[in-house]
């Protein structure tokens, strides 16, 4: 018998256990793990989308048309104005799209549930045959799928959201608000086509001046992006300043063309 091998009769009748590598977690308690992050962020849309593309579409339209009355050679004075137009339109048109988009949304959403509950309530039998043989599809035992889908025609209201969920991709239960929506974006629009203006409101002239705190200000909404994809704030921050920066260098160009012609 080999000496360093402890003889299994020996250890059982001792009660020692068997000496051998032992797994690092072999030990931990339930108590001593530690929990796994599953935290992820709200893909879903809603205000969130709504407040960040209103910012970023703010600064960029009127970066865009300071840029393009400031090449063509106008006072100060007119670039406030533009601008302030720019912002005033921009906003409303944002707002009312938004609400327009997401009740539109809302009301096609309706109209797939209140569908899914005619045919719950004619064809129950076939509709629970249906999600059975998505879940069977998916894996699960056909006894098993059965079993589920029969249990839920007794909770009508929980089979619908199932049904719902399984058969449209879709939450019933949190439809985004289109109000919520349409003011984040109008407030955010609004902001946003404000950063490049600050400079002229404060006595400032110089055109560079406004570009400059505009494109800071497309960074730093493009980097606040970053806590929300997961990329590196860096990385978006100077993805947006360059997208900025094309549309300001083309409506510039554009204007200095104009204004030189037209003198």
């Amino acid at each position: 018998m080999n000496p360093d091998k402890p003889d299994p009769a020996v250890t059982a009748e001792s009660g020692a256990r068997p000496v051998g590598p032992v797994p690092a977690d072999a030990g931990a308690r339930p108590a001593d793990l530690k929990p796994i992050d599953h935290e992820h962020a709200d893909v879903s849309g809603g205000w969130l989308r709504a407040a960040t593309f209103g910012a970023m579409d703010g600064l960029v339209t009127n970066i865009g048309l300071i840029a393009g009355v400031g090449g063509a050679g106008v006072s100060a004075h007119t670039v406030v104005l533009t601008g302030v137009a720019g912002l005033v339109a921009g906003a409303i048109s944002m707002g009312l799209g938004e609400y327009a988009s997401v009740r539109t949304a809302n009301e096609q959403i309706e109209a797939e549930v209140a569908k899914e509950r005619r045919e719950l309530r004619h064809n129950p039998a076939a509709e629970a045959a249906e999600l059975a043989q998505r879940w069977i599809d998916r894996g699960i035992s056909p006894e098993l799928a059965r079993q589920l889908a029969e249990d839920l025609r007794t909770q009508p209201d929980e089979a619908l959201r199932m049904h719902v969920r399984e058969e449209l991709g879709i939450d019933p239960d949190s439809k985004p608000s289109p109000w919520t929506a349409a003011i984040s974006s109008f407030v955010c629009f609004s902001v946003g086509a404000l950063i490049p203006l600050l400079s002229y409101l404060f006595g400032s002239e110089s055109l560079w001046l406004a570009l400059g705190i505009g494109g800071l200000g497309l960074f730093v909404v493009g980097a606040l992006t970053a806590r929300f994809t997961r990329r590196r704030w860096w990385v978006a921050g100077l993805r947006q300043l360059l997208l900025g920066a094309a549309a300001a260098g083309a409506t510039y160009l554009i204007g200095s063309a104009i204004g030189v012609n037209a003198a």
